[in-house]
């Protein structure tokens, strides 16, 4: 059985200022509450050391937005795992739809920067997700098992293990428009079947699979009604730390 995780995705939002007041006031709220999912926070690389000080000890976990493929070397603006370790990360969104949509990442590229996040001891939390267009020429199965298979070639067992997959469709990003629990649970539904197609029904039943796409506090508790999403990527409502704790308090927001 998978483990339920709230992700939020800060992109490029908050300055050390602003993310470590964010921080300290997220670990003061959640403090004794054991009653909530795994949370995982992702600020931008400037705040990374700062905010992993703030949530040391604490039950929240720091992950980074991107990763470098190379250990290290001349690549202006760019940044290693060992880099990402260092500042207390132990996790990092790779292939997120607006580095594939604005940065051109590719599922080869994609591929090389998990290899390079599990050898830097780096959890990936791998993205994956369909366009409108393919959508509407109902391509998005096609679609997502090729980045499944593209990304994940030549990942082993044990690396699947290590893997949070998050299933965002492109046209449900910052647009206000998120998937029906039905549309989303049928293309959970897919990612976990290609898993157990390849990796077996056990390794695939504790795959975490996460939605992404226009999370709020009031579509959370229908989404996680669905057996085969196990959690959120929070772009947007995690930004404030209200927000994302009542995401985070999804089994009693019902009549929000």
């Amino acid at each position: 059985m998978a483990r339920t995780v709230i992700a939020g995705n800060w992109k490029m939002n908050k300055t050390i200022g602003e993310a470590v007041a964010f921080a300290s006031n997220l670990r003061e709220v959640l403090a004794d509450r054991h009653d909530l999912p795994e949370i995982i926070i992702s600020p931008p690389f400037t705040a990374l050391h700062a905010v992993s000080a703030v949530i040391s000890g604490s039950a929240i976990s720091l992950a980074a937005q991107n990763i470098h493929e190379a250990d290290k070397g001349a690549f202006t603006g760019e940044i290693s795992g060992g880099m990402l370790r260092e500042a207390g990360c132990n996790l990092v969104i790779i292939g997120h739809s607006e580095r594939r949509v604005l940065f051109g990442e590719k599922n080869e590229r994609i591929n090389k920067k998990l290899f390079a996040a599990l050898g830097a001891g780096l959890n990936p939390i791998f993205c994956i997700g369909e366009t409108l267009r393919e959508r509407e020429e109902n391509r998005m199965k096609e679609v997502i098992g090729e980045q499944l298979k593209e990304g994940l070639n030549n990942l082993n067992d044990n690396d699947i293990e290590r893997i949070l997959i998050a299933y965002e469709p492109v046209w449900a990003i910052g647009t206000g428009k998120t998937a029906t629990p039905a549309q989303a649970q049928e293309m959970h539904l897919f990612i976990r079947n290609w898993i157990a197609g390849r990796y077996g029904k056990e390794l695939s039943e504790e795959t975490v699979i996460l939605y992404g796409g226009s999370v709020t506090p009031q579509n959370i508790a229908l989404l996680m009604s669905q057996p085969d999403i196990n959690g959120a990527l929070v772009g947007g409502a995690s930004l404030d730390v209200g927000s994302f704790v009542r995401i985070a308090e999804y089994k009693s927001n019902q009549g929000v």
